[in-house]
C-alpha cells in the first residue's frame, strides 16, 4: 500500500528509466516540431473567413471561435452529416471547457498532434465545412 501511496508506479519508474537514454536532443527536436504544428494550425484558421485563434501557449489544444450558430450542433453536423474528400474532421465543442453557461458556443476545441500534412488536410476539410454548414453565421 505504501509503494502506491508514497512512490512513483513501476511504469513511470521504467518510462523515466529509458528518458535517461534519449539524445540530448530529443526534447528540442519534439517542442520544434509541436510549435511547428501549432503554428500550421493557428495560421490556416485564422486565414478562414470569420474564424480567430489566438496563439495558445501551452498544451497541443487551440481554441477557435468559428462563425457558425451553436458549436455542438456543428459538431455533430460534421461527423453525420459531412464530408469532404470522403473524410471529415472531429472537434470538440468548446462549451464543455466552460464553467459558464453561454460561453463557448460558438468555438471548438483542435489538437494539433497530426503532422503537419494531415493539419493541412483537416484544414481543407473544415473550410469547405465551414461554407457548407446551414447554420453558419454572417461575418
Amino acid at each position: 500500500f505504501a509503494q502506491a501511496r508514497l512512490s512513483p508506479p513501476s511504469f513511470a519508474q521504467i518510462a523515466a528509466e529509458a528518458a535517461v537514454d534519449l539524445p540530448s536532443n530529443y526534447f528540442d527536436v519534439t517542442k520544434a516540431e509541436y510549435q511547428a504544428r501549432r503554428d500550421a494550425l493557428v495560421a490556416r484558421l485564422n486565414a478562414m473567413q470569420g474564424v480567430f485563434c489566438p496563439n495558445p501557449g501551452g498544451a497541443f489544444y487551440a481554441m477557435a471561435r468559428l462563425p457558425i450558430d451553436d458549436a455542438d450542433t456543428f459538431c455533430q453536423w460534421l461527423l453525420e452529416s459531412f464530408s469532404y474528400n470522403n473524410a471529415t474532421v472531429m472537434l470538440a465543442p468548446a462549451t464543455g471547457f466552460y464553467g459558464t453557461a453561454g460561453l463557448g458556443k460558438n468555438e471548438v476545441r483542435l489538437a494539433y498532434v497530426l503532422s503537419i500534412a494531415d493539419i493541412h488536410g483537416a484544414m481543407d476539410c473544415l473550410e469547405a465545412a465551414l461554407q457548407a454548414y446551414p447554420g453558419r453565421t454572417a461575418v
